[in-house]
């Protein structure tokens, strides 16, 4: 097989189940102020594979808004620096149970099934490559370089979203946006009070590895993303990495892999709050080790160096601009620190959710947990409704936040590994999905019961006169 003729498949599977069928939900707004139905803020794996459940529902007057050049959505060919995906190459996800649209079909038609046989996990190129291929072949209606800056309810079922250039209006507004989506990188308090800003970076945002070519790099935390810094930055010429990590033992238990094999991937939202609070506070202790194969490849490059039991003590900026780090190991310099330090779920963080974001309902809200088990970074996460619908605090905040929906990884402990995880994206896009079709239906429930009622197109066309 070839990929036009995966294409051709593609189209013939979707014609098939009636895809392009003429969309159900009655118009709003006019030409000169038209209103989406569905605005989808976002144009990655979870934004695109949203789009396609709409799509397939007939919800046709919908849009993508991405920040980001076109075919560089999401992470993949940005920030991310891990030469494979962690996720098992078998799991599906954004083809919505339509086997040629999966990676593996994707995969086959270009390297045939030895190719996919032999394979072991997805190249993070080969993923977004996918992407790209995904929204080309659905013909997807994503607008490239729009940044939503802010997100203002007007009081009538509409939200206008102000864009970097001009204004969106749209009844429903899906945050697709990833795992910083619901708030931002994490950086230690330590490190903003001891360097200025150009002594460090987050290993989850833009590195000029070009600039650190011969330095000597700090990386602090032990999760995947300091090893594929790491070994990202010793390819690109960095002369040493150092990997300090606060533990004396490797986390060595990957919670998501329980979670894949079991029902918690797909059936957690139907845990109780005690439950999922539970469950989150154990998730949250252990986090998700490297790849085997990251911590092979890094360990292998001269200039790797690993530093377990080794929190950071002291930290400070040399008169000669270097970093001063102090751990139980001594003191040592370095040219610049990168943090793999994960990132902080809190809506207030999030510059287009300014003037909705007090309302939000929180989980320290909603549940008291056990003195043992309390953490504040849970209860910083907003307590979504099942179809990952922002709730609000008092009656008027909810008015305001009415049609918002947070697809992205604050919605960790509300409603599980889903939005922003590829492991759970088969579950959570029929769950967003089938949220949004029921609020638009009912919203426009009295003009479609109105027309039923007066429906008579006819559709017997036999014979008017029967003789008795």
């Amino acid at each position: 097989m070839t990929i036009e003729v995966l294409e051709q498949r593609v189209r013939w599977d979707l014609d098939a189940l009636d895809y392009n069928a003429a969309t159900w939900v009655r118009a709003r707004g006019h030409a000169q102020q038209p209103v989406y139905d569905v605005a989808i803020v976002g144009g990655g794996q979870s934004g695109l594979g949203a789009a396609f459940g709409l799509l397939r529902e007939r919800v046709s007057n919908i849009i993508i808004l991405d920040e980001n050049p076109k075919g560089f959505e999401g992470p993949w060919d940005t920030y991310a620096r891990m030469i494979t995906l962690r996720t098992p190459k078998n799991i599906t996800s954004i083809d919505l149970g339509i086997p040629s649209l999966t990676f593996r079909a994707w995969y086959e038609a270009q390297h045939g099934a030895d190719g996919w046989s032999s394979l072991d996990k997805i190249p993070r190129g080969l993923w977004m490559a996918y992407l790209r291929w995904y929204r080309a072949v659905l013909n997807l209606p994503v607008v490239n370089d729009r940044r939503v800056e802010r997100i203002e309810p007007l009081g009538d079922g509409v939200h206008r979203l102000h864009l970097n250039k001009g204004t969106v209006h749209a009844r429903k507004v899906v945050l697709a946006t990833g795992i910083q989506g619901g708030g931002d990188w994490h950086v230690p308090p330590m490190v903003e009070r001891s360097l200025p800003r150009h002594l460090y970076a987050h290993t989850s945002g833009p590195v000029d590895y070009a600039a650190l070519r011969g330095k000597r790099i700090a990386i602090l935390g032990g999760g995947a993303s300091a090893f594929d810094n790491a070994q990202h930055g010793l390819r690109h010429g960095v002369a040493e990495a150092h990997v300090f990590i606060r533990r004396k033992q490797f986390q060595r238990v990957n919670p998501i892999r329980h979670m894949e094999r079991t029902g918690f991937t797909g059936r957690y939202i139907d845990l109780t709050d005690a439950e999922k609070y539970q469950f989150m506070a154990s998730f949250f202790l252990r986090n998700q080790p490297p790849t085997n194969d990251t911590f092979d490849r890094a360990m292998a490059l001269p200039g790797f160096h690993l530093h377990l039991g080794a929190p950071w003590l002291g930290l400070s900026e040399t008169t000669d601009g270097q970093v001063a780090i102090t751990t139980p190991e001594g003191t040592e310099m370095y040219d610049y620190v990168l943090l793999s330090t994960g990132l902080v779920t809190d809506p207030s963080l999030r510059p287009e959710l300014a003037d909705v974001a007090d309302g939000i309902l929180r989980w320290g809200d909603c549940y008291d947990p056990p003195t043992d088990l309390r953490n504040p970074m849970i209860d910083d996460h907003p307590y979504l409704g099942p179809a990952f619908q922002y709730l609000g605090r008092d009656r008027a905040a909810s008015a305001r936040l009415e049609g918002l929906f947070a697809f992205n990884y604050s919605g960790l402990i509300s409603l599980g590994l889903s939005a922003s995880a590829l492991s759970g994206l088969k579950y959570a896009i029929p769950r967003l999905v089938e949220g949004i079709v029921r609020e638009l239906f009912r919203a426009d429930a009295a003009v479609l019961l109105a027309e039923h009622i007066a429906y008579d197109e006819e559709e017997f066309t036999g014979a008017r006169e029967v003789a008795l």
